[in-house]
């Protein structure tokens, strides 16, 4: 007679942990992406540009 055993986690499961920290890493690199992208968007404009949408170039470091 064969026995199973059935109390330890199968493969797959494993894949979801993967799957999660693979998402997560992708989701944080991709608001670090978003975020540098805005400060080099913000840092070409002129300060009477940053002044027009109420913004110094202190602020510009900040984001």
């Amino acid at each position: 007679m064969a026995a199973f055993d059935t109390t330890r986690p199968t493969y797959a499961a494993g894949h979801k942990g993967f799957s999660a920290t693979l998402a997560s890493l992708f989701a944080n690199f991709s608001a670090w992406n978003d975020a540098r992208l805005t400060r080099n968007a913000l840092r070409a404009l002129s300060d009477h540009e940053l002044d027009d949408i109420g913004l110094t170039r202190a602020d510009v470091d900040s984001f």
